[in-house]
């Protein structure tokens, strides 16, 4: 405040000291006019003839001869104030873009009407904002920063309203211009837009980038009334705050020995909230790091709730371009908080879940037809799956990191989001080595999120000696690769018995496939392999229990029969167990088959009990 008041009377010196040199030397002066401290030594007539305040002050204090006079809260100041005398004086000066403002407004304060004096200052300073400014965006722009000073009378004089609207109707026609320069005819005769042609419509975009906010935040709206295209605003949105949020340096300061500056942060609170208030509606008009970047700014200036949210569900509404990087938001909370605001990516995680499941249920008649392999949606699925993985495993070495948390964040998507659950695997191997005290309890809840059918060659046998894991996630990772070495055998004998793989085997090979489908398919798929692998287990029942009775057999055999006896009856045993029998219903029963199945049991046994 002390540094305006001081240039304000700097600005008043100079313009005493030029007044001197136009006013009449030789008339002596009759009265004083005082303006933000600064003084005039002037004349009444030709004040009185063009100013009626000046003149009703003077008529006023008719009997006592007023020779002083001080005019408060002038708009524009002393410097405004020399020009409206010179006016008077009838002193030649040049109306510009950078004073019609002020002289607009001085002329409103002092009365300087055609009620007066025919072609006051008044109605000259409107003709030139109506018939110069108002057809020149670039001007437009200039008058909007004059008015910042001036407000509210520029406003009421709609000074502002003017030049907004302006601006607003030359950027619509610019692009309208700039459409039909990039028509053209295609070889078969059509008229079409040429989408590389290089667009010359939004050369104002850097032009609005100097007006203060809340005037900026008034041009943006009358744009978008005016039909300006959702990407020429976003753009200029980008611009504004990359030059408003990135000039100050009070955003980033981690020391914090630096003086944070409370109306600088207040300033770019102000432009975060008003810039996120003017986001268009449609996707992919701003690039989706710029929403991030919004969304960690609102975060560090504590912007208000509503700001934040509204950004949240923007990203999660198109999570699937996302980056690593992007997720990557840094906790500016107490210090035994996490590294990265987990919160927050939790929260979109939820915005883009809620935002597919809305999308397929408008249509109960296909839903899980879009949410086929090949639907967007399901790939977006698979591209945020793959990247909250990436960012599981990131976050995972933080010592402050609740297991609540990291599990929230990984249960966010629906099952059928992972194909393979590799990166889920690594994130929680990442996890248990930097959380070594994990009771076994949360060591199991959270190895439950793991599904080791879906896991690669590689990483289950990465699991399979993993110390980490607790027992029985061990056992099942045994359990899978040892159905999944069975599905290798039975496909190397394919090409010369063409023996029906066994479903338990095929569940495994076609895991990524089961899991890429919709959850209806996918339900009816599993409930389908459900009923075939009782039946398997049924008929395993079964051959076991007539083994155990030709056992039986066999050793009552023995005991009662002579040597060649036995040796006969020993001789049609041997040939019913044959490994080469034809026994069609049944299979064979050789010893490691017999011993397979038996650890199969124990094995399911144990998976069962986990369960």
């Amino acid at each position: 405040m002390d540094k305006q008041q001081h240039h304000q009377l700097s600005l008043a010196k100079s313009s005493r000291q030029r007044c001197n040199e136009w006013i009449f030397r030789d008339v002596k002066s009759d009265i004083t006019i005082e303006v933000n401290g600064g003084t005039f030594a002037l004349h009444k007539f030709p004040l009185v003839s063009r100013s009626g305040r000046i003149r009703k002050l003077v008529a006023e204090h008719r009997d006592s001869d007023i020779s002083r006079v001080e005019l408060l809260n002038l708009p524009g100041g002393a410097e405004t104030f020399e020009l409206a005398a010179k006016f008077c004086y009838g002193i030649n000066f040049e109306i510009t873009s950078s004073n019609v403002a002020q002289l607009c407004c001085v002329s409103d304060y002092l009365e300087m009407t055609e009620e007066f004096s025919k072609d006051n200052l008044g109605s000259r300073a409107e003709e030139y904002l109506e018939s110069i400014v108002c057809k020149n965006l670039e001007m437009c722009v200039e008058v909007l920063q004059q008015c910042e000073n001036l407000l509210p009378l520029a406003d009421e004089l709609k000074i502002v309203s003017r030049c907004i609207d302006a601006i607003a109707s030359k950027a619509c026609a610019e692009q309208i211009a700039s459409s039909f320069s990039r028509l053209e005819y295609s070889s078969s005769g059509r008229l079409h837009m040429n989408r590389q042609a290089k667009c010359d419509g939004d050369w104002w975009i850097e032009d609005l980038s100097v007006i203060r906010i809340d005037l900026y935040q008034r041009v943006m709206t009358a744009m978008k009334c005016r039909g300006v295209r959702p990407e020429s605003i976003g753009a200029s949105l980008v611009n504004y705050a990359q030059k408003e949020l990135t000039k100050k340096s009070s955003l980033w300061n981690p020391s914090g020995h630096t003086k944070i500056d409370l109306f600088s942060t207040d300033h770019e609170r102000l432009v975060v909230e008003t810039i996120v208030s003017l986001l268009p509606v449609e996707k992919l008009a701003v690039p989706i790091t710029f929403l991030f970047g919004l969304l960690r700014s609102a975060v560090m200036l504590d912007c208000s709730i509503a700001c934040r949210l509204d950004l949240e569900r923007r990203i999660g509404s198109q999570l699937d371009i996302a980056t690593l990087d992007d997720l990557l938001i840094p906790s500016f909370r107490h210090a035994g908080d996490t590294l990265f605001d987990v919160d927050t990516v939790q929260r979109i995680l939820v915005n883009f879940s809620q935002q597919d499941d809305s999308e397929d249920d408008m249509d109960d008649a296909s839903v899980f037809e879009s949410d086929s392999p090949h639907s967007p949606s399901q790939g977006a699925l698979f591209k945020v799956s793959k990247l909250v993985d990436n960012y599981l495993a990131e976050i995972a070495p933080d010592a402050n990191l609740k297991l609540a948390k990291f599990m929230a964040v990984a249960e966010t998507l629906p099952t059928h989001a992972r194909t393979i659950h590799d990166g889920l695997y690594r994130a929680i191997d990442i996890y248990l080595k930097a959380h070594q005290g994990l009771p076994d309890a949360d060591k199991k809840k959270l190895c439950k999120l793991i599904d080791f059918q879906k896991l690669s060659q590689e990483a289950g046998a990465h699991a399979a000696q993993n110390e980490r894991l607790p027992l029985q996630s061990i056992v099942q990772v045994l359990y899978f690769e040892q159905l999944r070495l069975r599905n290798a055998l039975c496909c190397s004998y394919a090409d010369d018995d063409r023996k029906p793989v066994n479903h338990q085997s095929w569940r495994i090979s076609s895991s990524a496939l089961s899991a890429a489908m919709s959850p209806k398919d996918n339900y009816a798929s599993l409930r389908r392999e459900n009923r075939e692998l009782k039946l398997e287990l049924a008929r395993m029942r079964m051959r076991l229990n007539d083994l155990e009775k030709e056992h039986v057999c066999m050793k009552r055999d023995m005991a009662k029969s002579s040597s060649r006896k036995f040796m006969s009856s020993f001789t049609k045993k041997i040939g019913g167990l044959s490994l080469f029998g034809h026994s069609s219903s049944r299979g064979s029963s050789s010893p490691s088959r017999q011993s397979y199945r038996t650890d199969s049991k124990v094995i399911e046994r144990t998976c069962a009990s986990t369960d």
